[in-house]
């Protein structure tokens, strides 16, 4: 599950230092730069990729604009196995992963919940809104509407 991302090595002037050229935007239109795991904070996927290519041990550096990967090898290693990184970035599922069944997925107390919510006609004290929607906003809709009512 999930698409690979086309990756190409592109030769770079500068030794140790290597370029990917992928088949889709990674940043948008900014920089981004990362020398360590902990800059790398946050779900984009600029900074998933930088997280898990600083993760190998091999890299130095990374910095990414639009689709355009530069990455800084350590001395010493080499970059292989980088573009399989780059590649997978998206992928969640490989061969020989299994996936979990649906009672992993749905906790306990909302399966138990489920059968009182179909009997239940709704507008009670237990109604499906009252279960669904913050106590917060079910308190300001009950005075915005007598607000409305004293008005009206």
């Amino acid at each position: 599950m999930g698409q690979q991302i086309a990756v190409v090595a592109k030769p770079s002037p500068t030794p140790g230092v290597v370029r990917y050229e992928a088949n889709r935007n990674l940043t948008g239109m900014g920089h981004e730069s990362f020398t360590s795991v902990g800059q790398a904070v946050g779900p984009r996927p600029a900074a998933a990729l930088a997280r898990q290519l600083l993760g190998t041990g091999q890299v130095a550096g990374v910095h990414i604009f639009g689709n355009i990967i530069t990455v800084d090898i350590l001395k010493g290693h080499s970059a292989d196995g980088l573009d399989d990184v780059v590649r997978d970035l998206y992928q969640y599922w490989k061969p020989g992963m299994a996936p979990p069944s649906f009672e992993d997925l749905v906790p306990e107390a909302a399966a138990e919940a489920a059968p009182a919510a179909a009997g239940d006609a709704g507008g009670g004290a237990d109604s499906e809104y009252l279960r669904r929607v913050p106590g917060v906003l079910v308190e300001r809709s009950r005075a915005a509407l007598a607000k409305w009512k004293a008005n009206h």
